[in-house]
């Protein structure tokens, strides 16, 4: 993997010509989104096709009658939606586009006998047909969800826009109806009945087909997700997740968020070799990997190539979230990308941990004072756990958690007691002389995953509301100082974003640049617990290991962020899973697992 540009991937050299071209789909897709809020006005607002902009309206599909404003009011958001899957190369927004302006130019030509208006559509499409080689993109990721909650925001955008097209034919109004009535007669429009409002002339047909062709268009959009070939959410095969093992079995102890790559709601690309592979995970149309490549680092530029085909054959944006320095050297010099420092990773070393000192003193008083409140501590590993204590141990950590859905993406297992996981170390915080709950003497749960052979990464912290403050520090210092009996030397602790900002800018001598992007930071932790985690982790004396995002043009950053605060769970827009049906979803594979082992033990 020599430096050199001959020796660079073509993603690399792809980067040093300049970028790609994308210019064609950027002006079709800005052209079906102009076209598109030109074809809803002319739908909508009766005065827009008397106004100035009339010249241009009559010539798009269908601005005058009932079943012309109707035809033009669907085009229109039609045309919409589509406009980012062009933005984005989409094939089938491609298709569909293709379908949809010959359609109108029919329209326009059989029903308002406008030559100008099917020319205009056709003119759309023609660059559509000479350029359909750049349309190549797969369709992303997607399950049977996708319908319910096309159902609910096209419903909420059809009621918003029915309530618009009811309420802007003042002049032809018959009485005065109330919002009640308004709502019930766009209601009744999405269902083509009729409701209470009423019009003079023909404007109650022109509503009437405008709500009419709303409510079948919500209707044709949640059908044609509900029924269409189901493409799932990125997961692991055991196929894929054996290579995996495999791979960290030999090479797991060059990076501590390796073991991170299993968990089960990421998806995999392969070297060519098979002796190294990327796991990510799609959000919001970012590719988004975590950590370092996994494998022999010789095959890195292999997995790292397979990883780019994939982000550019489904119109992806590709980004590298929490990569070592090596990591990031090797994504840059492979695929021309930039990096950026994100922050650092806390990690202890075994041998130099000690709880004397000053520097230690309030750790240490700490965890004397919780002692002293009748608080012992467990370290073992899963495997050495029995079946009741490690249930008992998962359903605690589900009910602890303090939001609805599991955070963590780059530094989190999203599991806790899988068979495949004996490695694993758990440990574990009781109080015998509390009064027996659900969960009898337990109160606290530290879960760390394999660091190669000797060392572990911290995975989730959960305690018991009602405990006593101090549980995590408690627990961190309780494996800290039984590590060697397990024969780790190196512990992982939280990642802390921005640690070099905070640290820098309260120090003396910090400049007002410094100080108010620490300021800004310290502000920003009030929701995402950015200086909180760098605190809590320097009380145990870390080295600091920085890490890095990896990304494509500065521009993409912003999404990139709100993708990775999606992959983490601090934003959802999915709707829910109910926490019953979560449970049992994640716990089938955990059974089927469990089922086979003790087959394995019988035998």
């Amino acid at each position: 993997m020599s430096g050199g540009v001959p020796n660079r991937s073509r993603w690399a050299r792809h980067a040093l010509r300049g970028p790609r071209p994308e210019a064609v789909p950027v002006l079709v897709a800005r052209a079906c989104a102009i076209v598109g809020l030109l074809d809803i006005a002319a739908g909508v607002f009766p005065r827009f096709r008397h106004s100035r902009m009339h010249t241009m309206a009559e010539v798009l599909p269908g601005a005058l009658g009932p079943f012309a404003a109707a035809l033009s009011l669907s085009t229109g958001v039609l045309l919409l939606l589509l406009a980012h899957g062009l933005r984005r190369r989409k094939r089938r927004a491609w298709r569909a586009a293709v379908a949809l302006l010959p359609a109108g130019a029919i329209a326009q030509f059989t029903y308002r006998h406008s030559p100008v208006g099917a020319l205009i559509s056709l003119a759309l499409l023609a660059p559509l047909l000479i350029h359909r080689d750049q349309f190549r993109a797969l369709p992303d990721p997607r399950s049977r969800w996708r319908a319910l909650a096309n159902f609910v925001l096209m419903g909420a955008g059809s009621l918003a826009l029915g309530l618009v097209i009811v309420s802007v034919h003042p002049k032809t109004l018959v009485g005065d109806p109330s919002l009640a009535d308004r709502i019930t007669h766009v209601l009744y429009g999405l269902f083509g009945f009729e409701g209470p409002v009423d019009y003079q002339g023909n404007t109650s047909w022109t509503v009437a087909f405008s709500l009419g062709a709303l409510g079948l268009l919500t209707a044709i959009t949640t059908i044609y997700l509900a029924f269409r070939p189901e493409h799932p959410a990125a997961q692991l095969t055991e196929d894929d997740e054996e290579r995996l093992r495999a791979l960290l079995d030999k090479h797991g102890g060059r990076d501590s968020l390796g073991h991170f790559a299993l968990r089960r709601d990421k998806a995999v690309v392969f070297s060519p070799s098979g002796k190294a592979a990327v796991t990510y995970r799609v959000v919001s149309g970012v590719m988004l990997a975590s950590g370092d490549p996994i494998g022999d680092v010789e095959a890195w530029p292999g997995a790292i190539e397979r990883f780019m085909d994939e982000a550019q054959a489904h119109s992806w944006t590709p980004a590298v979230m929490g990569c070592s320095e090596t990591g990031g050297e090797v994504w840059t010099r492979e695929t021309g990308l930039d990096a950026l420092e994100l922050g650092d990773e806390a990690v202890v070393d075994v041998a130099d941990f000690s709880l004397a000192g000053r520097a230690m003193r309030n750790v240490r008083q700490m965890v004397k004072r919780i002692e002293r409140a009748g608080y012992e501590t467990r370290v073992r590993r899963v495997r050495d756990l029995g079946d009741a204590e490690l249930e008992r141990i998962r359903r605690a950590a589900d009910d602890w958690r303090g939001t609805d859905t599991e955070r963590g993406f780059s530094m989190a297992l999203g599991r806790i007691g899988d068979p495949t996981d004996g490695d694993c170390l758990i440990a574990t915080a009781h109080k015998a002389d509390a009064v027996p709950g659900e969960y009898g003497d337990l109160k606290a749960i530290l879960h760390f995953v394999p660091w190669g052979t000797d060392g572990v990464s911290l995975d989730l912290m959960r305690r018991d509301r009602s405990a006593d403050p101090g549980m995590n520090e408690l627990l961190i210092v309780a494996a800290l100082q039984a590590a060697p009996k397990f024969d780790i030397a190196r512990v992982s602790l939280n990642f802390a974003m921005f640690r070099a900002a905070l640290a820098r800018g309260e120090k003396i001598g910090a400049g007002p640049v410094l100080r108010a992007w620490r300021g800004l930071l310290v502000f920003l932790s009030r929701w995402f617990q950015i200086e909180s985690l760098y605190k809590f982790n320097a009380k145990f004396q870390p080295r600091w290991e920085p890490r890095f995002v990896v990304y494509r043009a500065s521009g993409d950053l912003p999404r990139i962020g709100f993708a990775a605060m999606q992959a983490e769970g601090f934003v959802n827009l999915a709707l829910p899973v109910p926490r019953f049906l979560r449970r049992r979803r994640t716990s089938a594979r955990a059974c089927a697992h469990a089922v086979g082992e003790r087959d394995v033990r019988a035998a």
